[in-house]
């Protein structure tokens, strides 16, 4: 059974791989922020294009993250189906104005303007997601807990988040492990058995992958108390990497761009803009 490796530490000789842990942070926390605050479909897709600009020079290729953007484009069509559902006229509050395509009930009309806010709703995932993987897959865990650090956040949380990402590509392969051994015991996994018989047989993966993670944790909690960790307030981080100028330059440019996408967004005194 092939399994994709997901959300585990992709090591390429790329620009983005070469910029700092904490750049790449803060990076990422700008593009987000405005991802997140901005409803004016001009920044919006500027932003697209350039994460996909990015996602280019990263070498990630796209068959290395398949599976989590099509698991994350799944609960993206959910969210758009909830949305419609509960509020199906949003986009005509919003927008002052109601253009109807056509009617189903009384209540659920189709307006180009809840068309428009859906699809700026879209974007934003299509905007944030390729900045998150790409943060994930380009940050070594190490030096992502160093960035943490690095900015404020306590050691001992960051240590938490890079063992949990160091974690992932682990039960990835005790994953296949233990399901290669089930399989090999007889026990069906594939799209011939029944949807029920065959969550039936996952609970024969998951029960050991869980007592096996367990074991683990144990494991790496021992570990880390029989070297003092949590000892002294502070510490200093191996995988901790100076600035350079790529990353002065990366920064600077990501700054001007972060002042220039709000000024755009908040310039009319609203973050939604409105083509109708």
């Amino acid at each position: 059974m092939a399994v994709t490796n997901m959300l585990g530490y992709i090591d390429k000789q790329s620009p983005v791989h070469k910029l700092s842990g904490v750049s790449k942070l803060i990076i990422f926390l700008l593009w987000s922020t405005i991802a997140m605050l901005t409803y004016d479909t001009r920044v919006l897709l500027i932003l697209f294009v350039l994460s996909l600009v990015v996602f280019k020079l990263s070498k990630i290729k796209w068959q290395e993250i398949s599976f989590v953007v099509w698991f994350i484009l799944f609960f993206l069509a959910l969210n758009n189906v909830a949305i419609y559902l509960f509020s199906p006229e949003e986009g005509v509050s919003i927008y002052n104005s109601s253009h109807v395509l056509f009617e189903m009930t009384n209540r659920y009309t189709v307006t180009l303007e809840q068309l428009f806010y859906q699809f700026n709703i879209t974007l934003k995932y299509f905007v944030v997601i390729p900045a998150a993987l790409l943060f994930i897959v380009t940050t070594h865990p190490s030096e992502f807990a160093a960035s943490l650090n690095k900015i404020g956040v306590h050691y001992k949380i960051g240590m938490a988040i890079s063992l949990a990402l160091r974690y992932i590509p682990d039960i990835q392969r005790d994953f296949r492990t233990i399901a290669q051994v089930q399989q090999a015991r007889g026990i069906d996994l594939s799209n011939k058995e029944k949807l029920t018989k065959r969550l039936k047989n996952v609970v024969a993966i998951i029960m050991p992958l869980i007592f096996s993670s367990l074991d683990r944790i144990e494991t790496i909690s021992n570990a880390m108390e029989l070297r003092s960790f949590g000892k002294h307030n502070k510490r200093t981080w191996y995988s901790e990497r100076p600035l350079t100028k790529l990353d002065y330059l990366t920064l600077l440019i990501s700054s001007l761009l972060f002042i220039l996408f709000m000024i755009i967004t908040f310039h009319d005194g609203t973050r939604f803009y409105n083509p109708f």
